[in-house]
């Protein structure tokens, strides 16, 4: 008896959940009709894997009398950051509209640079580190977060 001694079903990253695993939700939730899931369509990268985007599209229908909160303020981002992110989520075909902002005010322009590849981009992190540093910032205030393939990170150390 699936979800019958369940009183609450908490699911995060629901973006990411697959056609299976939102039945299970449906089944596990069924009884007491006491759901929560926090998720982001624009933040869904996993359809590669079977996440299923139309799962978050669909919960308002698929659950009648949900009620829906956008969070579109952001704490830790620029509004700099945000307008550019609102440029490229815009063009996200599936997605439910919203429009993030920020009461962190910058100045700053954001710089776009298309690598032809990893060693490329690894190229223009090193150069563009290196010209921070000659304007007098920090190597130690400096850092470079990767998600990729382990050669790309092999790479960047040896940089």
């Amino acid at each position: 008896k699936i979800g019958t001694q369940l009183e609450h079903v908490m699911i995060d990253e629901f973006q990411d959940t697959n056609k299976l695993q939102y039945d299970i939700v449906k089944l596990l939730s069924k009884k007491s009709g006491n759901l929560f899931v926090v998720g982001d369509e624009d933040q869904s990268i996993y359809s590669w894997r079977g996440a299923e985007i139309r799962n978050i599209l669909d919960f308002p229908k698929d659950f009648p009398g949900a009620k829906v909160y956008k969070l579109e303020q952001n704490y830790r981002s620029t509004t700099s950051i945000l307008k550019a992110a609102n440029n490229v989520i815009k063009n996200n075909s599936n997605r439910n509209e919203k429009n993030l902002w920020s009461e962190i005010k910058d100045d700053n322009s954001i710089e776009y640079y298309e690598a032809y590849n990893d060693r490329d981009e690894a190229t223009q992190v090193a150069r563009t580190i290196n010209t921070l540093h000659r304007n007098g910032e920090k190597y130690s205030d400096m850092a470079v977060f990767v998600r990729g393939k382990s050669g790309t990170k092999q790479f960047l150390e040896e940089v």
